[in-house]
């Protein structure tokens, strides 16, 4: 059916729905008759097929053929144990694997779009995916459509179509019938598809086709949403490549020397082979995966929904906080406080005293809505809900107003505009009423005596409120619709009405933590400047002598190059449009800082997107702003962002501690079995002892580290450079000291034992080594403070892992099964004291290392 040159009752007819919309039964049955409301993505890879793909890594297939070069030679116990540990590796791997898309998948579920829609004849918000063909859907600015609708009734209503047309400009919608039936999709104005967004206005539409029958969705196949690959999983996959060929090297170098010494060939292929497997960190960018989707599982418990996985990694880079006031710094529980009418106000409005004027423009011009099903509360934006409560409460006011003077046109508010108008009927004539910022109103007034308003306005704003200004007029005839050109002119000054949102406790307690981390607050609000700056110097935002205060118009004057000069001085935007918030945040990029940006409106969006960190507000944020943002904050408050950076850095400083671990117990297995020979000592270690340590290693301990608590100092240093490398504050020289030291510890045992004759001597290897990395776990909790002061048993997972290390090490020692199999002997309690002791070096070198550096004040030591 041609759905755009059908009229409307035609189109009811078809789908066998009605402007009440659809019961309950009935949208039971179509949501099994067509299936959920979104697009089909690529299948995903059943279980067994993640299984199996643990064994596509080349280094595991060498190790596979290794067991299998075993076997044939008749060493079937290596060959049995080689794959054992392959398999405990890939089930390790499948789980993590899994896991982090399960992850993902609830992350996406959690950013899935919400629609108004009107079913069993009451409005309600639902998932976009739970539409079906029929249902009655209400649009309005902001919104994204969620089903391909045929338009029922529109008032100003525009949709922007880029998604799908290419055409940037939005598109003036009507609900009048078509006549050409191959109208391009551009042209069809009485029809809106899925994943547009609603630019202005608003109107109803009913749904005539979801998911892949939507027009997106014909298209859909092409297209797979994939997650983003952070800056940090390319920089260790591509360190990954190039270490992989700097230990095969080695490994080369090392079966020559080991061959040229009399070792069997067999023997030194599979101790190269073990080696190569262990020292390459090939799980690197899988674990910090998990780390970043599990993060981002942990803010969501924090009010901070990560919509684009990349956004966990650079969350500790922000070095700008772009806010809104209203909401984010306050509690949106505005309250007015004072109303002021202007005594020249003598505009007659029939039926109404003078001095009920304001109080009547208060009453109409508003959005707000009884809910009929929540004791009559009323509903809509905090502002306009307080005006009208505000109004209803004082003598004079009438409850028959809204009746006497029925709503007939409605200009919305626009960020640009900074105005709102209806039009309202009376007595054969049309009462037109405005409200808005100030400046804005005066703009479209008469014959206004500016002084004692400005006056009455500054008074106000000092106090801290946010002053609204009203105007009218009276006109006899309505002109089209949307004219704002012929509504919003040659106006009648009204009065003014100020209003206070209380600051949220905990904003300033976040600001002040803020500064402490490095991060400049900055506040960009509507508000008159004067209020601005009140209230950002309650909130501590203004608090240096050099800190300004910008206005719109100011900012529209000043040159880029003055704007980049001067934008680290500027930290309050008052009265600005979201087009001036891009430029913001691209004269702060331009200074390379680090810029995260808060937003709400369909406006707002290019803004979020252009930020390094967009954040859209969950309760007020339109679905427009949400779809540009990297992150949303459920609460709408300004604290959660800087909970979220916290929580950034500290995801971050756990890759790292990762990294710092693997990398030097890598290192260390390296040297290990690579100076042994070339300093006349017998190969060290067999390969299954090797794969053994990098199996305990790598797995448990490690894991257990991305769940390590934030540093007690982690808001007390300065955000991280985005372009900082893997190698960064030390990182690399740290991995070569204790790599060395581990590996020294290790062959001085070696030595030492051989020399006095001790016929146990590789099992002391073994174990020293094994225990000495479990030690070098323990100490990778922090880079400064020492561990005995954070509390040994305050990283519980770790502290099992490390604890079932040990245990089965003792069991590889002292079970004469796994003597066998391992190729060890029962130590003696001297042997097996000694090598616990010797194991602890390592770990006491590095917290000597935290007491120089805190005594130094980390100067000294700063390359480490």
């Amino acid at each position: 059916m041609n759905w755009h040159t059908s009229t409307i009752e035609a189109v009811f007819k078809e789908l066998q729905s009605s402007r009440d919309g659809l019961l309950a039964d009935e949208v039971a049955k179509r949501i099994q008759q067509y299936g959920p409301n979104q697009l089909q993505e690529k299948k995903k890879k059943p279980a067994w097929l993640l299984f199996a793909l643990q064994f596509k890594d080349v280094m595991i297939l060498i190790l596979i053929v290794a067991a299998v070069v075993s076997a044939i030679a008749g060493d079937m116990k290596d060959a049995i144990v080689i794959l054992v540990i392959i398999i405990i590796n890939a089930i390790i791997g499948f789980a993590q694997e899994f896991r982090a898309e399960k992850a993902i998948d609830a992350l996406k579920k959690m950013a899935a779009a919400h629609v108004r829609v009107k079913r069993n004849k009451r409005v309600e918000q639902i998932a976009a995916t739970a539409l079906v063909p029929g249902d009655i859907v209400l649009l309005e600015a902001g919104d994204m459509v969620g089903a391909d609708l045929r338009i029922l009734e529109c008032h100003s209503l525009k949709i922007e179509e880029a998604s799908l047309t290419g055409e940037s400009h939005a598109i003036d919608k009507s609900a009048d019938p078509l006549q050409a039936e191959d109208a391009p999709l551009g042209d069809r104005i009485n029809m809106a598809y899925k994943s547009t967004l609603v630019t202005a206005g608003n109107g109803k539409g009913v749904v005539v086709a979801t998911g892949m029958q939507t027009e997106i969705g014909k298209i859909a196949g092409m297209l797979q949403e994939r997650e983003g690959t952070t800056p940090l999983q390319k920089r260790l996959a591509d360190f990954s490549k190039k270490l992989s060929f700097i230990v095969l090297g080695i490994c080369v170098v090392l079966y020559f020397i080991g061959i040229l010494r009399g070792e069997k060939p067999l023997n030194m292929l599979l101790t190269t082979i073990s080696l190569a497997v262990a020292a390459i960190p090939e799980a690197l960018p899988a674990v910090i995966t998990i780390a970043l989707a599990l993060g981002a599982k942990k803010l969501v418990k924090k009010n901070a929904l990560i919509r684009k996985l990349p956004a966990v990694e650079t969350l500790g880079s922000v070095t700008y906080i772009c806010t809104d006031k209203t909401g984010t710094l306050t509690q949106n529980l505005m309250t007015v406080q004072d109303i002021w009418q202007h005594d020249k106000f003598d505009l007659s409005i029939p039926g109404i005293q003078k001095e009920q004027a304001l109080l009547l423009l208060m009453a109409l011009n508003h959005d707000s809505k009884e809910d009929h099903n929540d004791n009559n509360k009323r509903k809509g934006d905090p502002t306009e809900v307080a005006l009208v409560e505000y109004a209803s409460k004082q003598e004079g006011y009438n409850d028959n107003w809204k009746q006497h003077f029925p709503r007939k046109q409605e200009l919305p508010f626009d960020s640009d505009r900074k105005m709102m108008t209806t039009v309202h009927a009376t007595n054969g004539a049309f009462v037109v009423i405005t409200k808005g910022a100030l400046e804005s109103i005066l703009n479209i007034c008469h014959t206004t005596d500016h002084q004692p308003v400005t006056q009455r306005s500054d008074t106000m704003a000092e106090a801290g409120q946010r002053v609204i200004a009203y105007s009218c007029k009276l006109i006899k005839q309505l002109p089209s619709a949307g004219d704002a050109v012929a509504l919003e002119s040659d106006q009648q000054f009204c009065g003014l009405a100020g209003m206070i949102d209380p600051p949220r406790p905990e904003a300033r307690q976040a600001i002040a933590e803020c500064k402490t981390a490095g991060i400049v607050p900055v506040l960009i609000t509507g508000d008159h400047p004067i209020t601005a700056a009140a209230i950002a110097r309650d909130m501590g935002i203004l608090k240096q002598e050099g800190d300004k205060t910008v206005t719109g118009v100011e900012l529209g004057k000043l040159s880029d190059e003055d704007l980049n000069g001067g934008i680290t001085q500027m930290k309050v935007y008052a009265r600005v449009s979201p087009q001036q918030k891009l430029r913001i945040v691209k004269a702060l990029q331009k200074q390379e800082q680090f810029v995260a940006m808060t937003g709400d409106g369909v406006n707002d969006a290019p803004a979020l997107k252009r930020a390094n960190i967009g954040v859209a507000m969950g309760i007020t944020g339109t679905d427009v702003s949400k779809e540009a943002a990297d992150m949303i904050l459920l609460d709408d408050n300004f604290a959660t962002i800087v909970k979220a950076v916290k929580e950034g850095r500290r995801i971050y400083d756990n890759i790292r501690k990762f990294i710092r671990y693997v990398l030097a117990c890598n290192f260390a297995e390296i040297l290990t079995i690579f100076m042994a020979p070339v300093v006349g000592l017998p190969m060290p270690l067999l390969p299954i002892h090797i794969l053994w340590i990098n199996l305990v290693t790598d797995s448990l301990p490690g894991l257990a580290l991305a769940s390590e608590k934030a540093d007690a100092q982690i808001m007390n240093r300065p955000p991280r450079s985005p372009a900082e490398g893997i190698f960064a504050r030390g990182l690399a020289i740290y991995t070569v000291w204790v790599g060395v030291l581990m590996a020294t510890v290790t062959l001085v045992t070696q030595a030492w034992a051989i020399y006095i004759g001790d016929a146990h001597w590789q099992t002391m290897v073994f174990t020293v080594l094994c225990f000495s990395q479990m030690g070098q776990a323990m100490v990778s909790r922090s880079e400064y403070d020492f561990i005995y002061r954070m509390g040994i048993f305050t990283n519980r997972p770790l502290v099992g892992a490390i604890a079932l290390t040990f245990i089965l090490q003792l069991a590889i020692i002292y079970l004469p099964v796994l003597n066998k199999i391992f190729n060890t002997a029962p130590l003696t309690l001297i042997e097996l004291g000694l090598c616990m002791i010797l194991s602890t070096i390592t770990f006491h070198a590095v917290e000597l290392e935290k007491f120089i550096k805190k005594k130094t004040g980390n100067k000294a030591y700063s390359f480490i």
